[in-house]
Order: structure tokens, then sequence, then C-alpha cells
């Protein structure tokens, strides 16, 4: 099995064309039609959900299999901040 670095590398070297890349920003969501028309109108606006434009940096994401969950991830990165400015130590 890959490292988590591995399949992110995988990731960035598959040869997607820049210009194929939807802006996020460019995508609208209509509020007022059900949940499921709303993630199929994303879907449609976007391309690949998985790897878009944000404001010209190309956004990835990827999943791995492990047992550590986001909010685990999320607070192990909010402590190593600095907590009166906010930076990183």
């Amino acid at each position: 099995m890959k490292e988590r670095g591995d399949k992110m590398d995988g990731l960035a070297d598959s040869g997607r064309e820049r210009s194929s890349l939807r802006e996020i920003k460019n995508v609208v969501i209509d509020t007022s039609i059900p949940r499921k028309e709303r993630i199929r109108d994303y879907v449609a606006q976007i391309g690949n959900p998985y790897c878009y434009l944000d404001d010209g940096i190309v956004v990835e994401i990827g999943y791995t299999d492990t047992e550590v969950s986001l909010q685990d991830r999320l607070l192990a990165y909010a402590n190593t901040m600095d907590r009166t400015s906010g930076k990183l130590w």
C-alpha cells in the first residue's frame, strides 16, 4: 500500500490540464431546489468535484484509508497554533 504522500503526488502528476479545470467561484448554488438537485447541479457546474480551481489555485481532494478522523486532524492542527496571534508555532 502506498503512503499518503505518494497518493497525493499521484493526483498532482495525473496529467490533468489546468485549462480544463473550473473555478469554484463561478459555481452558483440554488438553495430553492431540493438537495439532490443541488448536488447534481453543483457537479454539472464544477465538473470534477475532486479537482478544481479556487482563485487560480488547483485544489485536489483525496481520501486515505485511516482511523484518524478529519475532526482529529483539525484538532491537532488547531493545537499547533499560537492562541493569541492565530499563527503557527
